[in-house]
């Protein structure tokens, strides 16, 4: 490490010295007892900065083409990634998490472009042919059309994400794919995977590509990246004790095999040294680690280090926030009690400070964001996935405003609108004769009901005065019926929208100190990605946490998710439990002595 490296660090350690100095002085502590400790002081700070660099350095100076960097929470992958890009001008950033992009592509802007593997697939995919659209849904209307064309209900996405490339089923996916023009999330991945292992000399080449998350990736996602490997230099980063997406056939054994095995080709590095969260965060964290491997869950996970990195700022906020709070509320009694916390932490710090609030599901976390913005606090925004899993009536009816004679649009729309005894032979007669659109098969009726709907969406896109030209100007009767086909019910609209102008008045009345505080509510798998000073993680219960029936059966998905809902706090978190009668399996994981226990409050919401 360089001096000019150094500097910045010594710096730093230096006016921290110098201050204490000047305040120890001004209350009589002897001089040379203060430069004694204050030199000590320096010397701790300066060796956890220059310890913390020279892992970074580690990653920078390997001549490998291939890197794996195991990274826990907070502990500066994203500087690892500017560094590493720096003085680059063709590189690719790509994450599987939706959330990461924007704030990837913020904090990485003018260094790397930043991708998910879905829309690096259909851009590399657009390069070597045209014309192509994709349909996040895709695969669960070809498994719909599966049920009824080959009375078999087949799970695509898996046969996609574990590379089952000889299964048969895959042509039929194929057909119907073709039929409706269309690519889904995991068929475009496989697509290019296919294209780029037939077409080696067709695979780009950067001056670096920077894979994160890798512990959330899939066989299908892996081969990918292990195809941009082949051609350009590659750093891998992630962490197995954060991975959340078993859902779509992730697998740990990807980074672990790269990392702990020597013949994978990867040098592999550690980055150990949080600097996102309180010690008591960091100790917990550890404790939750140490207990799950004790009782033999983690198996396989790769053996590193997660420690807390001293720092002036962080030592004061560590020394301030000292323990994990743990109550039992009633569910009803949360956002009472998030509120109440709130305010002490208002009264506290007097200034400006960011909230998380993470919950198991989605219903949980929209009754807490609602329950707190009747209390008054109004700066809340609920974290979710965009769009929602089920195929509807409204997602075909968008399709077609872009392609009126859409295949995939006119097919969405008449499973919404027709009964089965009428869309299921509509839907064998697409697939007899693939040369045949649906829009020709349908009867006039149908079409006239579907065009009536596009009107009203179309009215609704334009201005006014567009809607004279080529527009029809709908009455509100005609609009209301519609509306309520498509699935929405404007009188629940209006009476929702009357009732918050109704109660924006009495919000008002609430504690002022909080109203502006920013809060954000998610769910656990939602949260990647997110950090905040003050998390609270509610439904804190084995009923919640662990996903199995039999609650003594924890799984290392269960332990992974608290573990990255916990890490997402700066300086303090709060666990709500909401049994009043069961203490959580994973409290009694914690170390009794980082736990601080609110009694179980008299108060009601």
């Amino acid at each position: 490490m360089s001096k000019l490296e150094l500097k910045p660090a010594h710096k730093q350690v230096q006016n921290y010295y110098a201050a204490s100095c000047h305040s120890a002085l001004t209350l009589g502590t002897p001089a040379q007892t203060i430069m004694n400790t204050n030199s000590g002081l320096e010397d701790k700070f300066a060796k956890a900065l220059n310890k913390r660099e020279e892992c970074v350095n580690a990653v920078l100076a390997s001549a490998s083409k291939k890197k794996v960097v195991v990274a826990g929470p907070g502990t500066g992958k994203t500087h690892l990634f500017k560094r590493i890009l720096a003085g680059k001008t063709k590189t690719l950033t790509l994450t599987f998490v939706n959330s990461l992009v924007e704030d990837l592509s913020l904090e990485l802007c003018g260094l790397s472009e930043v991708k998910t593997l879905h829309a690096y697939a259909r851009s590399a995919l657009g390069t070597a042919k045209k014309g192509v659209k994709v349909f996040p849904k895709l695969s669960r209307v070809i498994r719909e059309d599966g049920q009824i064309l080959l009375n078999e209900d087949i799970n695509f996405d898996f046969l996609f994400h574990n590379r089952e490339d000889d299964n048969p089923r895959i042509e039929f996916y194929k057909t119907r794919k073709n039929y409706y023009h269309y690519y889904g999330f995991s068929d475009i991945v496989f697509a290019i995977v296919k294209y780029f292992e037939k077409e080696k000399e067709k695979i780009p080449t950067y001056e670096q590509v920077v894979v994160d998350e890798f512990q959330d990736f899939n066989e299908l996602e892996v081969s990918l990246i292990d195809l941009l490997a082949e051609k350009s230099p590659v750093l891998l980063a992630g962490d197995d004790d954060q991975a959340l997406y078993d859902f779509k056939s992730a697998s740990t054994k990807h980074i672990r095999q790269r990392h702990d095995e020597a013949h994978s080709g990867y040098a592999a590095f550690n980055l150990p040294y949080c600097s996102r969260c309180a010690r008591v965060i960091v100790d917990t964290a550890n404790d939750i680690v140490g207990k799950a491997t004790e009782k033999g869950y983690l198996k396989g996970r790769i053996n590193k280090p997660y420690q807390y990195f001293e720092d002036k700022r962080k030592n004061q906020e560590s020394d301030q926030n000292q323990k994990v709070i743990y109550a039992q509320v009633f569910a009803r009694q949360i956002p009472w009690y998030i509120a109440q916390r709130l305010a002490e932490i208002a009264e506290e710090v007097k200034g400006k400070f960011s909230v998380l609030i993470v919950s198991p599901y989605k219903a949980q976390s929209r009754q807490i964001v609602n329950a707190l913005r009747d209390k008054g606090l109004e700066s809340i925004e609920s974290v979710e996935e965009k769009g929602e899993r089920e195929l509807s009536l409204f997602d075909g009816l968008k399709l077609l405003l872009k392609d009126k004679q859409s295949n995939l649009g006119w097919r969405i729309v008449s499973k919404s609108l027709l009964p089965d005894a009428e869309f299921e032979p509509l839907l064998k007669r697409s697939y007899e004769d693939s040369t045949k659109r649906i829009f020709d098969l349908v009867s006039e009726a149908l079409k006239q009901e579907v065009t009536a709907m596009l009107k009203i969406l179309q009215g609704i896109m334009k201005d006014r005065e567009e809607a004279d030209h080529g527009y029809e100007v709908f009455d509100e009767a005609q609009f209301a019926k519609i509306m309520r086909r498509i699935g929405f019910d404007p009188f629940e609209m209006a009476k929702e929208h009357m009732k918050d102008k109704i109660e924006s008045d009495t919000r008002t009345v609430g504690n002022p100190s909080l109203r502006k505080i920013p809060i954000k509510a998610t769910t656990i798998q939602s949260s990647k990605g997110l950090a905040d000073e003050y998390v609270f993680i509610t439904h804190f219960d084995d009923r919640y946490f662990i996903k199995d029936e039999d609650k003594t059966k924890i799984c290392d998905q269960d332990i992974c998710n608290f573990l990255v809902a916990l890490t997402r706090a700066k300086r303090k978190v709060f666990l709500i439990s909401s049994d009043n009668k069961n203490e959580p399996t994973f409290l009694n994981w914690i170390n009794r002595e980082r736990i601080e226990i609110y009694a179980n409050p008299a108060q009601e919401a």
